[in-house]
């Protein structure tokens, strides 16, 4: 970003401290903040009529979490909320759109990341539609891995199953056939990414699809820093 419109940006972000099952948007109310996170992610929630929740996006450090404001929103559709600990630069929506006006560089790559968040969106989409929960299980924890930086995630079965929207039971039986394929060890609420390339092997084609229109915008994702494969540890 140039030095410049990184200027007008510096000056509005305050950092925050992320805690797990803060939630930053909710439903139907008002945008008041958008959230550029630096680490830990955030999953991003449709609300069903029966009040039950469905994850239908991530946000990690390489997205903005409220960027919608670009597009003109004032409400939030979804709800957002955090899946791990972590940190965000925070910034009022009403000043993200005075500097974007400003800062054609930063307009430009908030747009970029916007159709990127909505490609993921629909991909997940046809995902949950078409694919087995064998492969929907690793696509969804490398997105997770992508974002978290860590090879061990903390994450209960139920959490993953609402995350998903399936049962508990199913997940369960989805992750000790990933666990005996040697990708992952899951134990008492946490799973250990073992083989990244097992992993990405197991996944159906809707993780690369995403990741490969990222790079399109941008040049890299994520995971190009990342090493192929995690060490137990």
């Amino acid at each position: 970003m140039p030095a410049g419109e990184f200027k007008l940006i510096a000056e509005k972000l305050h950092r925050v401290d992320l805690t797990l099952g803060q939630s930053l948007h909710r439903a139907g109310e008002p945008i008041e903040s958008i959230y550029f996170v630096e680490n830990g992610f955030i999953s991003v929630l449709t609300m069903l009529s029966d009040g039950a929740p469905l994850e239908i996006g991530l946000i990690g450090a390489e997205g903005v979490a409220g960027v919608s404001v670009v597009l003109g929103a004032t409400n939030s559709y979804s709800e957002t909320m955090c899946q791990t600990p972590g940190a965000a630069y925070r910034m009022t929506a009403s000043a993200l759109k005075d500097v974007s006006a400003q800062a054609p560089h930063l307009r430009d790559l908030l747009l970029r990341y916007t159709h990127v968040f909505h490609v993921q969106v629909a991909q997940t989409a046809a995902c949950n539609a078409h694919h087995e929960l064998g492969q929907r299980l690793a696509r969804w924890l490398l997105a997770a891995h992508d974002r978290s930086d860590v090879a061990e995630l903390s994450l209960t079965q139920d959490l993953i199953a609402v995350m998903l929207g399936v049962r508990r039971s199913t997940v369960s039986i989805a992750a000790s056939t990933l666990q005996k394929a040697g990708v992952i060890r899951y134990q008492h609420g946490r799973i250990t990414i073992l083989d990244r390339v097992g992993l990405e092997n197991a996944a159906c084609e809707c993780y690369g699809a995403v990741a490969s229109e990222y790079r399109a915008l941008f040049g890299e994702h994520p995971l190009d820093t990342k090493p192929a494969a995690v060490p137990l540890s």
